[in-house]
């Protein structure tokens, strides 16, 4: 059945990857990103495959913007059936650093933007009897290493609001929680303390593409209503 799929952070990585991923099996894609010469190439992708796409330039930091996203789709479409709440941004540093601008982005990012996601589509959710979100969270929602506080933090935040959901919602809504382990990605690029960033690239040399997310996220939307994947920890072997 085609499916109207919302992503945000579509620019690249993993929202990139889901984006290619779903349409081509059929589904239609809404791809959201702020970058909006990226969104339009990996719109342009989508086209060459004969897939089937709208591109929103998209702050998840601004509710406003957020819910005119859901809002525009539902009245283009009739319905949504799916959001991917994969925008996200990993700064990390230790907390001596004091590097509270860094800290307010991930909150602001992370977790409002994940808020603003299901504000803005749950009323259509439960006004069509049905829905799927998919959040992806990260493998440090399950664990703390050092100059990931902050990070980690936003992640179990992301975990626990995404959890909370499905326990409160109607079965017929389903709800997803993705946690990546170290994936090919340019979220470590903004990284700017320089011990942590290499440390990064020292924790960053066994990956796995975004691509091996984007294969997980197609398995829970593609289920049977009656069945729902309610969370997968994906990470390279090589990763403990």
């Amino acid at each position: 059945m085609k499916k109207i799929v919302l992503v945000t952070g579509a620019s690249s990585g993993i929202g990139q990857a889901t984006a290619l991923r779903l349409a081509r099996e059929g589904h239609h894609l809404v791809i959201g990103a702020r970058r909006e010469d990226r969104l339009a190439a990996v719109a342009e992708s989508i086209r060459n495959e004969g897939g089937s796409v709208e591109v929103c330039r998209l702050d998840v930091t601004d509710r406003e913007d957020v819910t005119r996203f859901a809002d525009t789709a539902a009245k283009r479409h009739g319905r949504v059936d799916v959001l991917v709440s994969n925008a996200g941004v990993m700064p990390l540093s230790r907390l001596d650093s004091l590097l509270v601008d860094e800290w307010e982005r991930m909150i602001d990012v992370n977790v409002r933007g994940l808020l603003h996601g299901i504000a803005a589509t749950l009323p259509h959710f439960q006004r069509q009897g049905g829905g799927h979100f998919v959040t992806v969270a990260s493998i440090g929602a399950h664990g703390v290493v050092p100059t990931a506080a902050v990070y980690c933090a936003t992640k179990y935040a992301a975990w626990a609001i995404t959890e909370g959901l499905r326990q409160e919602l109607d079965p017929s809504i389903r709800v997803t929680t993705i946690s990546p382990g170290v994936v090919e990605s340019e979220l470590a690029d903004t990284i700017t303390e320089p011990g942590a960033r290499e440390a990064m690239r020292v924790y960053r040399a066994a990956s796995i593409p975004p691509e091996a997310i984007a294969d997980a996220i197609a398995y829970a939307i593609g289920r049977p209503t009656e069945v729902d994947v309610n969370e997968m920890v994906i990470r390279p072997a090589a990763q403990r």
